[in-house]
């Protein structure tokens, strides 16, 4: 039986590494060509009121070789024509308090752009400006962190906002050099890790795991043996506090830092945001991705995450070379935001 098991894993290890050499560049052209199919003539994704729709094609787009510099341009040029005054890239929408959901698209864009290289610095500054002026001061629970909106009728932060804000002044942040008067615009990072600090389980069964703020129930609740309820931590937030904490300069030798991987190593999987079933799968790949190249990590509780996420993803694409869940839940029906996240991750397999 043992040596049945040897040849499957080994069967198993030469299958992944195929995926990396041929499948992989074939799964991302056909990724890309979907994509391209679907850009509208003025150059947004999906959804025009929601920029980061846009700016994840473009982002993309912008690390693959074939990807046709028209289409990223015209990409680039509708998410510049969303920023406002403030220097934020949104819709505004009255209903919602006023913001369009102002951080989380921002971020996004602005990562977007920088990596596309094709955006003015100008632009790109003012959007560093508005991040660093989303993130909540104070004393309670929520300061340090970012919420979907800078004009919020609601005191709000969440792990999910907050990662992508950092992973974008982090990203982007060479681009002070350009500031002019010799100032410099940036977030307060140890508040920033005070706040994914506070979301970390320090202790039982899910120690090092994170959960999504300190309020919202998103991966549902716990009762430890006081009686004392507790929101739960799940897969897709612990590698946002991973990701959080390496673009604060934490290394792996921190122990909060090592305490978070053990938790990636204990419920390590690719079949299921782990504490969220299908719910975010691809958003899950997507941050596991980015965090575990952050943190320098090859080998997750023996598991070569790069091979193995590279054969799922490409086990999933569809016969016309998009992604998506048939759990809606996180916008994931839509095949613009679930291709563009897949072929993000397999870019960073690659």
């Amino acid at each position: 039986m043992m040596k049945k098991l040897a040849v499957f894993a080994a069967a198993a290890a030469v299958s992944a590494a195929a995926i990396a050499d041929e499948a992989l560049d074939a799964a991302i052209e056909k990724g890309v060509k979907y994509l391209l199919s679907v850009q509208a003539e003025d150059g947004h994704w999906s959804d025009p009121q929601m920029p980061a729709l846009t700016a994840l094609p473009v982002w993309a787009l912008s690390g693959w070789k074939s990807a046709p510099d028209a289409a990223v341009e015209k990409g680039v040029r509708f998410v510049l024509g969303t920023q406002r005054e403030d220097g934020g890239f949104y819709v505004p929408k009255p209903g919602r308090g006023g913001s369009g959901l102002g951080n989380y698209n921002t971020s996004v864009c602005l990562s977007s752009l920088f990596t596309s290289g094709k955006a003015p610095v100008e632009a790109m500054l003012k959007a560093r400006e508005y991040i660093a002026s989303s993130q909540l001061t104070g004393d309670d629970t929520m300061a340090g962190g970012f919420g979907y909106d800078k004009a919020s009728r609601r005191r709000y932060a969440d792990l999910s906002n907050t990662s992508y804000a950092l992973d974008a002044m982090r990203r982007t942040e060479s681009l002070e050099e350009s500031r002019p008067g010799g100032r410099r615009v940036d977030v307060d990072w140890a508040k920033a890790i005070a706040f994914v600090d506070g979301l970390m389980k320090k202790d039982g069964p899910d120690a090092g795991g994170a959960a999504y703020n300190d309020r919202t129930p998103q991966g549902g609740t716990e009762t430890n043996k006081t009686g004392k309820v507790a929101l739960r931590a799940y897969g897709s937030r612990t590698y946002a506090a991973v990701l959080s904490m390496c673009h604060a300069k934490l290394d792996k030798a921190d122990p909060r830092v090592r305490q978070s991987l053990e938790y990636c190593e204990k419920y390590w999987s690719l079949d299921g945001n782990p504490g969220m079933g299908s719910q975010g799968l691809y958003y899950y790949s997507d941050i596991l991705a980015r965090a575990l190249s952050a943190a320098r990590v090859e080998e997750v509780g023996g598991h070569a995450w790069k091979k193995e996420l590279a054969a799922k993803l490409v086990s999933l694409q569809k016969p016309d070379g998009s992604w998506a869940n048939d759990n809606n839940r996180f916008w994931e029906g839509d095949p613009v935001l679930c291709t563009s996240f897949a072929v993000l991750c397999l870019e960073i397999c690659r």
